[in-house]
């Protein structure tokens, strides 16, 4: 009977593949031998023992399944050290990371929101590594309260009677709910049921706070009858809630803040506004101008008013509470008021970033949420024209820039639209989605804008000293993408 070599052939060849796979996994090394190695030993006084330990029983785990699959290449023991190493580099990375932010979003709410000052990111610093006086009154060398280092800034800057702070808006619209509306009604127009982001909505939190929301008027129209007609002994607080993260146009009408407050004075209520981004800054000059400022909304004679510290007034996370001093008081002697407290590098951040307020021009240099909203054409350009050269120089090949719109973001602005300039990323033989995910991966990472099937690279956003550091992440970057196509 004839023998079909073909298949003889076929199965030697398996047979020997097979003795040359288990060879291969019984010439792994034990864990200990390993660990015995010199410079395996060193890592130990950097790691510790047992975060080595692991990282070489993970690293033979993982070349094992590499025999398996065929894939391992050359010496053993030394692609055990090199996995190894590898991972215990990993772990000391931190997962919080800096990012260069490439789209132009000024307040972008994943990556951070406002960028501190240097005197607020100074002020940070020393109150994270030195003892300071948080609750302790150097004068009389008695206990004091935190938010003294804030308060009489907050009242100059804003004319306010009294002040609060904690840690965001969301809580700060929760205390003063749960303080002047709990167990009563609330009236809140519909078209200013906003949700503040990650599906927080302004409703549930009024639940939270304890009071029944009594919706008022329609999504697109809501007259001052609506309110009227909706008072009754249950009601306590009417509250406005400024849409700061969007604009209803159009066959559309609210009620003047004037009318709300009056209203609320002839019925004993409480006038309540969440302006939500906290406009502080004059920015008329430069084109915005539908913004309300926190100012003029403490001058109208509203009741309580509550914003955000890391939107539009450029400071760290936290949420501002000012208004009549019978109110706030009563709001200070609230138990959920420690719950929701700030730590002592917010009052650090946010007093230095507030005393910058206190001369109204520098601070639109000074603070960079500010600086980014209101930088010229001209110094745009001039960057963009920088980052491009620079680009090519690294390339060795042509880029081009285009006038572009930028946004505020954070919920901040809506409808506003920033005149800027930004670079092309039109590299060859890269795929941009491929190489959007390996410009995360760099160190720093960078987010770039997507445009169709290209990226550009606004630099609103881009520090003049970032701009190095970006040219090298994007070859970097490059170079790993076209490693990985070869």
């Amino acid at each position: 009977m004839p023998v079909d070599l073909t298949l003889a052939t076929h199965y030697i060849g398996r047979e020997r593949m097979a003795r040359t796979m288990k060879e291969k996994l019984r010439q792994l090394p034990k864990v200990d031998a390993v660990m015995l190695t010199p410079e395996v030993a060193g890592w130990i006084e950097i790691y510790g023992r047992k975060m080595v330990s692991a990282a070489v029983r993970e690293s033979i785990d993982s070349l094992r399944q590499d025999i398996l699959r065929g894939t391992e290449t050359g010496n053993l023991e030394q692609e055990i050290r090199e996995k190894a190493k590898g991972i215990l580099e990993k772990t000391r990375e931190m997962n919080f990371r800096r990012i260069i932010n490439a789209t132009g979003i000024v307040l972008h709410t994943n990556m951070g929101r406002a960028v501190l000052s240097e005197k607020a990111a100074q002020a940070v610093q020393q109150a994270a590594r030195y003892y300071n006086n948080l609750e302790l009154n150097l004068n009389s060398g008695k206990r004091g309260s935190r938010y003294d280092h804030v308060l009489e800034l907050i009242k100059d800057i804003t004319g306010c009677e009294d002040a609060l702070v904690v840690n965001n808006n969301a809580a700060a619209v929760l205390l003063v709910l749960d303080t002047l509306a709990k167990g009563g009604q609330t009236l809140l127009s519909r078209g200013e049921m906003v949700e503040i982001g990650g599906s927080f909505r302004v409703p549930e939190v009024m639940k939270l706070g304890g009071t029944e929301l009594v919706e008022i008027g329609t999504t697109n129209k809501t007259h001052l009858y609506d309110y009227e007609q909706a008072i009754n002994d249950k009601t306590k607080v009417i509250l406005k809630v400024h849409t700061s993260n969007y604009k209803i146009t159009g066959f559309s009408k609210s009620v003047e803040r004037a009318d709300l407050m009056q209203l609320a004075k002839e019925h004993d209520l409480v006038a309540y506004e969440d302006l939500g981004s906290g406009f502080l800054a004059d920015l008329q000059d430069e084109g915005i101008t539908d913004e309300p400022r926190v100012q003029d909304v403490v001058a109208s004679g509203m009741d309580v008013i509550s914003f955000s510290g890391d939107k539009l007034l450029g400071g760290p996370q936290a949420g501002i509470i000012v208004g009549k001093k019978r109110y706030v008081e009563r709001m200070k002697k609230n138990q959920l008021t420690r719950a929701l407290r700030i730590d002592k590098m917010t009052i650090a951040a946010l007093e230095a970033t507030l005393r910058e307020y206190l001369d109204p021009d520098r601070v639109k240099r000074e603070n960079p949420t500010l600086d980014m909203l209101t930088q010229s054409q001209e110094g745009l350009k001039k960057r963009a024209e920088l980052l491009c050269l620079k680009l090519e120089e690294a390339f060795d090949q042509r880029f081009t820039i285009q006038e572009d719109t930028s946004q505020a973001g954070g919920g901040s602005l809506p409808g506003v639209t920033l005149p800027t300039w930004v670079v092309r990323l039109s590299l060859p033989d890269v795929d941009e989605e491929r190489l959007t995910v390996q410009l995360r991966e760099q160190r720093p990472a960078v987010m770039a804008r997507k445009n169709k099937n290209e990226l550009v690279l606004d630099v609103r956003t881009i520090g003049d000293e970032e701009l190095d550091e970006l040219v090298q992440a994007i070859r970097s970057a490059y170079k790993i993408e076209i490693g990985e196509n070869e």
